[in-house]
């Protein structure tokens, strides 16, 4: 008896993808609203961005806004903090909130069929929090605690020094955005109270919600919870500020630990943000290109031909005003001083960029993209950024499609026009194994300070 055969399918070419455009709306209150139907995902996605600017934390208790963003949830007026945490573990309902450099953000994962509920809650949390003196003292603590543990994580040591290095000593962005040990300790529930009082308003305000919205009277709920959320309104303004680098930056910083057997090294340059005028479009692919999977220029050299590194990693991290472009990685210790001296000439002194690796970092940012954007949080999360940077709706759409038509000398143009190699360098290690020979490699003056 013989097998039938079956021809076997064609493949067709990967057709064109844009990112989902929501519906906009306006609550009574003035938040703009921006809502995603996407069929099938039953667990609903909120996403709800107020603008609120760290600079504006007093320098002497800074922190006080990320302890304020972790006790939202911690009691309000109508609920303590066990009646809120029932409620939320009987509907399955997850908030969490957190701060960036000019947003609160909070976010809302709940049911479908939960969906009026939940908002019910989160406009609690965000109106009237009641920030009771015993939650402020533990989160105080858990925050005091993060920060003993980063200063012992060399990935997060070298970027706390690499922050103080390159920018401003002026300006808020040289400083941990959760706070120093000295700052959080000093941070009152008063002074809790007062930030919120302050700065949280629904002024600027975007709420987006995705996920299979099929029955749900959305504007409806939307209206009558966040859309009801009034205030005395914003006396501080939260426009977009640039934060400029410092003078000296262009230098190198050795943080000693004596002993250590691998070295941190954290490279950085200023690079454009995502308004930048030629567009967008070349720079995910140039870090992908640079340092962002194993067969990128960096692994290639440093970890495939030397074996110095698991893995080096580079990328672009856009400010609302301005980016630096970043890499990041630990090497053998005894190859500080080499990895040093080949990362230079790959990121100075490299030739243009080739059409191999140019298709290599547009298939794989642009034919990713539909999976990256697949699930309801997902296409949230996008929408919230853009809304916050103030982006249009379009930009990941209008972005993946000029990824498309890039070439190599689109690529090559952008990195020598964008990226200014004035780099800042900070290593984390045992710096008495290399700070001679480190000094010797000409990427600036030599600086050695304590773990």
């Amino acid at each position: 008896m013989s097998t039938p055969t079956v021809p076997r399918p064609q493949v067709a070419a990967p057709g064109e993808w844009s990112f989902p455009q929501p519906r906009e709306l306006t609550l009574p209150n003035g938040i703009g609203a921006l809502v995603h139907d996407v069929p099938g995902q039953y667990v609903i996605s909120v996403r709800l961005t107020v603008p609120v600017a760290l600079r504006h934390e007093p320098e002497a208790t800074e922190g006080v806004a990320w302890i304020m963003a972790r006790l939202l949830d911690e009691g309000t007026r109508t609920h303590s903090q066990r009646e809120l945490s029932e409620l939320l573990e009987r509907r399955g309902i997850a908030i969490g909130a957190g701060m960036s450099e000019a947003a609160l953000g909070v976010d809302l994962d709940v049911p479908q069929r939960f969906l009026g509920e939940a908002l019910e809650l989160l406009t609690e949390c965000i109106s009237e929090p009641v920030f009771d003196e015993s939650e402020v003292s533990r989160i105080k603590r858990t925050r005091l605690a993060e920060i003993e543990q980063e200063r012992a994580s060399a990935g997060r040591r070298a970027f706390k020094e690499w922050a103080r290095t390159y920018y401003d000593p002026a300006i808020r962005a040289s400083r941990p955005g959760g706070g120093t040990a000295e700052t959080v300790a000093a941070v009152t529930r008063q002074d809790v109270v007062d930030f919120h009082a302050e700065h949280v308003h629904p002024e600027g305000a975007t709420v987006v919600v995705a996920g299979d919205l099929t029955g749900v009277d959305v504007e409806g709920l939307l209206g009558s919870t966040l859309g009801a959320w009034t205030t005395s309104g914003r006396v501080r303004s939260v426009d977009r500020e640039p934060a400029p680098r410092a003078a000296d930056a262009a230098r190198v910083v050795l943080v000693d630990r004596p002993g250590s057997v691998q070295s941190e090294i954290l490279i950085g340059a200023p690079g454009p943000d995502r308004r930048v005028e030629s567009g967008w479009a070349p720079f995910p692919v140039l870090a992908y290109v640079m340092g962002g999977a194993p067969n990128a220029r960096i692994d290639q050299v440093l970890r495939e031909e030397k074996g110095y590194t698991y893995g080096i990693r580079s990328g672009f991290r856009p400010r609302q005003v301005g980016s630096a472009f970043t890499v990041a990685g630990s090497v053998r210790a005894d190859s500080t001083v080499d990895s040093l001296r080949l990362l230079k000439g790959i990121l100075t002194d490299a030739p243009g960029f080739t059409e191999e690796e140019t298709r290599a970092g547009v298939d794989f940012m642009s034919l990713t993209a539909p999976g990256r954007y697949d699930t309801a949080d997902a296409i949230a999360d996008e929408t919230a950024g853009l809304a916050g940077d103030e982006l249009p709706l379009t930009f990941t759409s209008d972005t993946i499609a000029a990824m498309r038509r890039l070439t190599a000398d689109d690529l090559s143009r952008a990195w020598r026009e964008q990226v200014t190699h004035e780099w800042t360098v900070v290593v984390v290690g045992d710096a008495s194994l290399y700070r001679d020979q480190v000094e010797d490699l000409g990427l600036g003056p030599v600086t050695v300070v304590p773990n």
